[in-house]
């Protein structure tokens, strides 16, 4: 087969995705294998950042470049 018809990955990391939630929900529903993951609540966390708990049982926020990391 021709290497020209191989994709070399779909990966995307989490720093990578938009800073908005529905991005952040796609992606998350993505890696779970396409079951929904969904926000179970919000909070203002220590840096007064939105904190983000999510259904797959960690909380997401952005850091000041506004990216995503796992808090």
């Amino acid at each position: 087969m021709s290497q020209a018809f191989v994709k070399e990955s779909d990966e995307q990391w989490l720093h990578e995705i938009p800073p908005t939630m529905q991005a952040l929900i796609n992606y998350l529903t993505r890696e779970n294998n396409g079951i929904r993951v969904y926000e179970q609540k919000a909070y203002k966390g220590d840096k007064g950042k939105e904190v983000h708990v999510m259904s797959n049982g960690l909380s997401y926020s952005t850091d000041d470049d506004s990216k995503w990391y796992i808090v």
